[in-house]
């Protein structure tokens, strides 16, 4: 080798090591939006289910002339559906002309 050659080796490691680095922070990044987005999403749904309760609800006062008793009855007959094994649905009855209170929670 000649002396006034510069020993190309560890600026080749350099680069493949700060490449490996580059695309694992980019991966990093990635993976903490990826969570974040399907946080947003659980979110969403559960509002969405809480708004369908009440949307029921509503439909069964406009034809009934009283508010649902229970959750069952908007099952029954309203066509109501949910995955019960991921969301626990709290429903409370103020009164029989009053809106239900809802509270809709995900399950871990």
């Amino acid at each position: 080798m000649n002396r006034f050659e510069k020993n190309r080796t560890h600026a080749g490691l350099w680069r493949k090591l700060g490449a490996a680095a580059f695309f694992a922070g980019v991966l990093a990044l990635f993976l903490l939006g990826l969570d974040s987005l399907s946080g947003v999403t659980a979110r969403q749904e559960a509002e969405g289910l809480k708004n369908s309760i009440l949307r029921s609800a509503v439909h069964c006062y406009a034809l009934e002339g009283f508010y649902p008793d229970s959750l069952g009855y908007l099952q029954d007959h309203y066509g109501l559906r949910y995955d019960e094994d991921k969301y626990i649905v709290s429903y409370e009855i103020i009164g029989s002309n009053l809106m239900p209170d809802v509270s809709v929670i995900a399950k871990s």
